[in-house]
């Protein structure tokens, strides 16, 4: 088991893409869902795939436990997503001693770019790069589970 401590934000611009480094292609439906936990497979580049648990209903912190799975038996899974099935390149862009995810969606949550960076515990204070937007940490909005319920991007109300 692992803990994942992780802030999100949202993405302003593309200045991200100059410390990028190649993307990665996810695929991933979630299986079981509420509130305070979930299963999810992902496939990668159509290569690879992983079966996720996570556990914990707190705004930066969950459990988390992850194993390797065949990718026939991921796309079988894919087949009983709850909602749609996300699809987005994410890019991972260094940054001093932290590291930035930057999810770019595809289909239908195009045009929503969220970046989130794992900490160490929660009392880490990474580097604000100048291209994140406002912070959407403890947003259920933007979790990929609430995105795959939804099958649409969040609406800004202020």
């Amino acid at each position: 088991m692992a803990r994942e401590i992780e802030r999100k934000f949202l993405v302003d611009g593309d200045d991200w893409k100059d410390g990028a480094e190649k993307g990665v292609r996810l695929k991933q439906a979630y299986l079981l869902g509420a509130a305070d936990r979930s299963a999810r497979v992902r496939v990668f580049d159509d290569s690879r795939a992983r079966i996720t648990l996570k556990f914990g209903g707190s705004a930066m912190s969950r459990d988390e436990f992850e194993y390797d799975i065949p990718l026939e038996d991921a796309l079988e899974m894919m087949t009983h997503a709850l909602g749609s099935v996300i699809d987005k390149t994410r890019y991972r862009v260094p940054d001093g001693n932290f590291v930035w995810e930057v999810d770019v969606y595809h289909g239908d949550h195009a045009g929503l770019v969220v970046a989130e960076v794992e900490l160490p515990d929660e009392t880490a204070t990474p580097r604000l790069p100048d291209w994140l937007g406002r912070e959407v940490t403890g947003d259920r909005r933007y979790i990929n589970q609430a995105l795959a319920e939804t099958g649409a991007i969040p609406e800004e109300n202020g």
